[in-house]
């Protein structure tokens, strides 16, 4: 059973950086894709920023410049970035791995538990 788990929550005060962590239970390499999602209290889930397997982002528009994810195979960790921390910024961050699993392109998702991350003064 693939594990994702993320570390690296807290809570920081407006315009802190923070970076968050997911690490694998295999290697990375496996996935096609790795990202992160966020929910807010009372809010749906929402993407914040993926990677594939050939390195390729994507980041919701409102966040490209402040958020950055990264990887790093050896580790088996995508990483989140983030500067410039804001109140709304606030939410139960999430780690999302998915595999193509055959050639029609059915797919597997894998998710992580979450890691709270509060901005407050």
């Amino acid at each position: 059973q693939v594990q994702l788990a993320e570390s690296g929550g807290g809570l920081v005060r407006p315009g802190d950086s923070l970076r968050v962590s997911c690490t694998a239970s295999r290697s990375i390499t496996r996935f096609d894709s790795v990202g992160w999602y966020r929910q807010a209290s009372g809010k749906q889930r929402e993407m914040v920023a993926s990677i594939t397997s050939s390195g390729n982002t994507n980041y919701a528009h409102a966040l490209e410049g402040r958020f950055t994810i990264s990887r790093d195979n050896a580790k088996n960790t995508v990483d989140l970035q983030m500067n410039s921390l804001k109140p709304e910024d606030t939410a139960v961050y999430y780690c999302k791995a998915v595999s193509v699993v055959n050639v029609e392109g059915a797919t597997r998702t894998y998710w992580g538990q979450g890691t709270q991350v509060t901005v407050s003064a």
